[in-house]
């Protein structure tokens, strides 16, 4: 069984910086229900793995900069952090959502069809990645929260198609149920990782030494929720 995920924040901290957040509407409350409900289905998760309303409401904000039009998630789920990325877009904005699973993408599109968003909003059945390869021009904010394992390989594809000063914002860095926090933290470290870490922690590993060690991207973690590694594309870094 999988272990119970590291609080990173303490409640009163997580309250405060709530104080500070967007509060949800009334489709997000019963989003959020949705997930407390379906817990059982994800053990050491407690709910179904959102991002949390801390986490939704910093990626709203993100996404209210000047310049971010154009969003692009690598796993929705049933739609809750582009519920909160939608939210923040404008007129202008388009948000691509992504799922293996029919049915979530499915719900996604019902919760989203309920919101008052003024984005164009795709839905896109998948694997994430063949998706996004697909697709043409760049992005301006890209969110990863699939599978860890495939981070790596995310960068591969994300990173020569941001806009300047685009952001890559990967979730659960820090730790989740299926990261071996303590092992990641030490392999971080020591600069090697053990051989014995399964490869959600490996793919993580790998994907955070990647991004702190490319010059064309200036990258920090952010300690809410499952630990966020925000990445920011230097203006002129890449020649398009």
């Amino acid at each position: 069984m999988p272990a119970p995920r590291i609080q990173i924040l303490p409640d009163h901290s997580e309250q405060f910086v709530q104080t500070f957040a967007p509060k949800p509407d009334p489709v997000q409350e019963e989003m959020t229900t949705v997930a407390d409900a379906r817990g059982d289905r994800f053990p050491g998760e407690g709910s179904f793995p959102t991002v949390g309303q801390t986490v939704g409401g910093w990626l709203y904000q993100q996404a209210r900069q000047s310049g971010i039009d154009r969003v692009f998630e690598f796993g929705s789920g049933f739609g809750y952090s582009a519920y909160w990325l939608a939210r923040a877009l404008t007129a202008d904005g388009e948000i691509v959502l992504t799922e293996r699973d029919r049915d979530e993408l499915g719900l996604a599109r019902e919760f989203m069809e309920r919101g008052e968003f003024q984005a164009t909003i795709q839905f896109e059945h998948g694997d994430a990645q063949s998706i996004f390869e697909q697709s043409t021009g760049d992005y301006d904010l890209v969110m990863l929260d699939h599978k860890n394992d495939e981070y790596p390989a995310a960068f591969d594809a994300v990173a020569d198609r941001l806009s300047d000063g685009g952001l890559l914002v990967a979730d659960n860095v820090m730790t989740a149920a299926i990261i071996e926090t303590e092992t990641l933290l030490a392999g971080l470290q020591d600069g090697e990782l053990s051989d014995e870490a399964n490869v959600h922690t490996q793919g993580v590993y790998e994907y955070l030494q990647t991004v702190r060690s490319d010059q064309r991207f200036a990258t920090r973690l952010v300690p809410i929720g499952g630990g966020l590694a925000v990445s920011r594309l230097e203006s002129g870094a890449t020649e398009k």
